[in-house]
């Protein structure tokens, strides 16, 4: 009886860990390839399009499933993906799906990368972190990264700082996200949470296409078979599994350790711009890429170090108030 508890116990262990490791893989490596689709896909469907018809698609199919399976969200629920989807989807991704048109893939994800350095300063005005000196220098570097990156873009003649600003306007909103999803009354299916906020994403942006001049720019005869194939990619790999690993991950781990994935994210977006797309690379650039990436391990080595801390004093406080109330009873 003990035994088949104890192999049960392991083939669950097992089971986990094996979910956990395709999960960061696909929000470290699918998400890296994904800058690269959406080049391609913005050739030639409008940008707010192409991010609406990949959420719509990929929140449809896992929505149906979830309703399939008898889960049903309710208004609470609905209000929390609604919030989550502004922050992820309407700013987060319709900012960078605009910006790409001209902005390089490498570069975009670079600048993307910067999403953990933007949780721990949200963390730290919100008073769930402390600023120490690691924490300090690591944002200092992000600053000084960024700007490498962008003057080394203005020095080829082909800058694009609106598109740059832009796409870090929409890190800082998704990482407000990261930080509002641990509070927020998602459902509690991970499933179901992506489904909900893919779908209110998909209708927003398709909302802002449309407001914005983009449904009068789609034509259907013009699109390329590139693009397509770009949008399939985004919709099934990037979205519908990416997005649900990454809900599934948000369940489980702190947003430190889950926003790592902007260590891997431009560096494979880098190899495949260059690679495949043909896309410049500069000392100055990778340069900048480089001391992004320093930033980053700086900030998660701080806030880790900062979250650990503070378990333990919430653990000898509970050691504490439970000493004294075993104390008590004694006495009495």
């Amino acid at each position: 009886m003990r035994s088949n508890q104890d192999s049960n116990s392991s083939y669950t262990t097992g089971r986990n860990r094996l979910l956990t490791l395709l999960a960061f893989a696909c929000i470290y490596f699918v998400w890296g390839s994904t800058y690269l689709g959406i080049r391609y896909a913005v050739e030639t469907i409008p940008p707010l399009f192409v991010a609406g018809f990949r959420h719509l698609i990929a929140g449809g199919l896992l929505f149906g499933w979830c309703w399939w399976r008898g889960l049903r969200p309710v208004r609470q629920q609905w209000f929390a993906s609604i919030v989550l989807a502004v922050l992820f989807f309407l700013i987060g991704h319709g900012t960078l799906h605009w910006a790409q048109q001209t902005l390089p893939s490498g570069m975009a994800a670079f600048l993307i990368a910067t999403e953990p350095i933007f949780v721990a300063i949200i963390l730290t005005t919100t008073q769930r972190a402390r600023i120490t000196p690691s924490l300090l220098i690591g944002l200092l570097l992000g600053l000084l990264g960024v700007a490498l990156i962008i003057g080394a873009d203005f020095r080829t003649g082909h800058s694009d700082m609106l598109g740059s600003f832009a796409v870090l306007i929409g890190s800082a909103s998704w990482s407000i996200g990261i930080v509002y999803s641990r509070s927020a009354s998602l459902h509690p299916d991970s499933r179901m949470a992506a489904a909900m906020s893919l779908l209110a994403g998909a209708g927003m942006l398709l909302l802002g296409g449309t407001v914005t001049g983009e449904a009068a720019r789609l034509d259907l005869a013009l699109v390329s078979l590139k693009s397509l194939l770009a949008l399939g990619y985004l919709a099934i790999a990037g979205s519908l599994v990416a997005y649900s690993a990454y809900f599934w991950l948000l369940d489980r781990f702190p947003p430190t350790l889950i926003a790592t994935h902007t260590y891997v994210n431009p560096l494979v977006a880098l190899v495949l711009g260059w690679t495949i797309a043909g896309e410049v690379l500069t000392g100055g650039f990778v340069f900048g890429g480089l001391v992004i990436i320093a930033a980053i391990a700086l900030v998660g080595r701080a806030t880790s170090r900062e979250g650990q801390a503070t378990k333990i004093l919430e653990q000898g406080s509970s050691c504490s108030t439970t000493e004294q109330t075993s104390a008590t009873k004694a006495m009495n």
